[in-house]
């Protein structure tokens, strides 16, 4: 992290390199979580319900406690650090600490409250299927914007110029 923070990355082409196929995996992290979330759902509460209580019209049945614990077994570690990740790098961004706050906060805040809000749905009160709908968003609007975000500053950072290495001449010449 000390390359972002001093700059050091802008001349460390394969630092720059490392720090863009990043973001291309968060890309398709960022196509396929939409991709999942509308396979199963829209962004209506009744379809959110119909995911989590199951539906009789459609022959499903509701959403297991051993299958929501699975899944968000699973999604807790990696959601948090991609968002560790993302956040972070995105501290050394040139954006207001009060803008990198804000997405920092809401970055966790929706990650989180989007494994919350099913187990709500599904085991509080569907009502709750509107926050599944608002957290899920808000991640894919964060998500957007820090890897937008993140890939503009790379690129906009120009490379400082490297020293070229002597050639050395060779011994007793």
């Amino acid at each position: 992290m000390k390359y972002l923070q001093n700059g050091g990355f802008q001349g460390h082409p394969l630092m720059r390199l490392t720090l863009l196929w990043t973001l291309v995996f968060m890309t398709g992290l960022w196509f396929t979580n939409a991709f999942m979330y509308f396979s199963r759902m829209s962004v209506t509460p009744s379809s959110v319900e119909r995911y989590y209580l199951g539906s009789e019209e459609e022959y499903s049945a509701p959403r297991s406690k051993a299958s929501m614990l699975e899944t968000t077994h699973a999604h807790l570690p990696i959601m948090g650090v991609v968002v560790l990740l993302l956040t972070h790098l995105m501290i050394f961004a040139p954006y207001e600490d009060e803008t990198k706050r804000r997405f920092i906060g809401a970055s966790f805040i929706s990650a989180l409250g989007g494994e919350a809000s099913g187990w709500l749905v599904r085991f509080v009160d569907p009502g709750f299927a509107w926050l599944k709908i608002g957290f899920f968003l808000l991640f894919q609007a964060c998500l957007g914007f820090l890897i937008v975000g993140l890939c503009s500053f790379l690129l906009a950072s120009r490379p400082k110029k490297r020293r070229e290495s002597k050639i050395h001449e060779p011994l007793g010449s």
